[in-house]
């Protein structure tokens, strides 16, 4: 069955939906987790014409992902499942894969929000059907309204 799994966590509703569902999978599988939180590259807009890097930005950013994804580390320890987690720059699909590649992860757990509208479905996009496109393995998909 599932013996790596790779939970894509960000601390959000569908997020912490995921958390639950990839933890009754882990018990009942005795899998392997590992969570990984992505954050974004942070520019500073200057003008239209594009961004300059901030390292403040980036050290703050990476701060607050930790400690989402130290949060998410700890609920899976007080259920008794050991975990580990890393935070990982750049964009969501690409790490998600790479991380799943490097593991060898036999699933990857992703949680899912349904958006209204079809203007806000097409501007934020859909990172679980990209995902789904470019996975190694097996995507579940955890949906939240």
């Amino acid at each position: 069955m599932y013996k790596r799994i790779l939970l894509a966590y960000d601390g959000s509703e569908p997020g912490q939906q995921a958390l639950l569902d990839c933890q009754e999978i882990a018990q009942w599988s005795h899998s392997e987790l590992t969570l990984i939180a992505v954050m974004p590259l942070p520019l500073s807009v200057i003008g239209p014409e594009g961004g300059v890097y901030d390292e403040a930005a980036q050290t703050d950013e990476k701060t607050r992902f930790q400690e989402t994804l130290d949060l998410g580390l700890r609920r899976l320890a007080d259920k008794g499942l050991a975990a580990r987690g890393e935070v990982v720059t750049g964009d969501a699909v690409s790490e998600i894969v790479s991380c799943a590649q490097r593991i060898e992860a036999d699933l990857i757990v992703v949680g899912h929000k349904h958006l209204d509208g079809w203007a806000a479905r097409w501007w934020r996009g859909s990172i679980s059907k990209a995902l789904i496109e470019h996975a190694p393995c097996s995507v579940l998909v955890v949906i939240t309204r």
